[in-house]
């Protein structure tokens, strides 16, 4: 009997223990893992890591995943997911340089890709509430494999190399801010966390947004336009996917049909690093900007030293699960402290 009754104190112990860690790990677990892999960066390779010619390369190379990611936050956060993002970027960059290279106007070159993926993404969001397929899952599992093909039939599954000033510029231009040359993808980026910050966490729609990932029916009880919002949310997602299309064709001067396989992952690994939860409801921009420059200095650090982009899926895959099971104890702490 004592024994049993020291059991359950040592296990009431641990559960508040638990409690007490959650909110010091939301505050400062992505801090750490940041400043972690600053450090395996330095002591990994300490005369290249820290150096300015590789530092300043990692906006370029992260600015896609980090639109890709912002886009899938919004969706997360109504517990949903949209999976179509990574073949949506496809279709939009090989529309693009298809187009380019039969003499469309280079002044609507820019727009079109964007107008394709919120086109995707009104698909996913009739799918889901019109339609009412069960799950986001389903209905952009279908729009992956369409937006694929799509991608591949437009240019014959043949590369096109190439493309007007007008396209690289968003990609690989830059700006002269005084001495300093800012890369217009970091601008982009800079921009639309600013702007996604605001909408979220300053305008009635981004609080039903967070609304509906909290507790959908008592959102609809409340008054608020549940499937709107939800339309709103996939068509934004839809909007970044193909933006993102757009800085990958500047940067590489190309489009290529098989661009941005899994790259649905890594968004996705972003948002949920970033402290993102796969119920809805929770997270922020911040934390989903600290989670993409996390992705991003792992795949600069595990390039610097070769290691295989087999292991590095493998890595990241670990890395996704041990964000998931972070969020499972948070909610379990939740219950525990109620």
């Amino acid at each position: 009997m004592a024994t049993t009754t020291s059991d359950a104190q040592l296990s009431t112990r641990e559960r508040s223990l638990r409690v007490r860690l959650i909110p010091y790990i939301d505050r400062f677990g992505i801090l750490f893992l940041v400043l972690l892999m600053v450090l395996i960066g330095a002591i990994t390779q300490p005369g290249i890591f820290l150096t300015w010619r590789n530092l300043s390369n990692l906006p370029g190379q992260n600015a896609a995943n980090a639109v890709l990611a912002i886009g899938m936050f919004v969706v997360i956060l109504t517990a949903g997911i949209d999976l179509s993002v990574g073949s949506v970027l496809a279709l939009a960059m090989m529309t693009t340089a298809v187009l380019a290279r039969d003499g469309f106007p280079p002044a609507l070159l820019v727009p079109l890709p964007i107008l394709i993926g919120m086109g995707v993404g009104l698909v996913n969001g009739f799918g889901l509430t019109k339609m009412r397929l069960p799950h986001p899952f389903i209905v952009t599992l279908g729009t992956l494999n369409i937006a694929r093909g799509l991608a591949n039939l437009v240019s014959g599954g043949v590369p096109v190399s190439g493309l007007p000033e007008v396209v690289r510029f968003w990609g690989a231009g830059n700006i002269a801010l005084g001495n300093v040359q800012l890369p217009v993808s970091l601008i982009i980026v800079a921009v639309l966390y600013v702007g996604f910050l605001v909408f979220l966490q300053y305008t009635r729609t981004g609080r039903h947004i967070y609304a509906i990932g909290g507790n959908p029916q008592a959102a609809r009880v409340s008054g608020i336009n549940v499937d709107r919002t939800l339309m709103l949310v996939y068509i934004l997602c839809g909007a970044m996917a193909g933006l993102a299309g757009l800085l990958v064709a500047g940067r590489t001067n190309s489009g290529f049909p098989n661009a941005g396989i899994g790259a649905e992952l890594d968004a996705i690994s972003a948002v949920i690093i970033g402290g993102a939860s796969f119920f809805g409801g929770r997270g922020s921009v911040l934390g989903v900007l600290a989670g993409v420059l996390v992705i991003g200095l792992m795949r600069n650090i595990l390039n610097l030293n070769n290691v295989q982009v087999f292991w590095q899926q493998v890595l990241i895959g670990v890395v996704i699960i041990f964000a998931v099971f972070l969020d499972v104890l948070r909610r379990r702490a939740g219950s525990a402290s109620e």
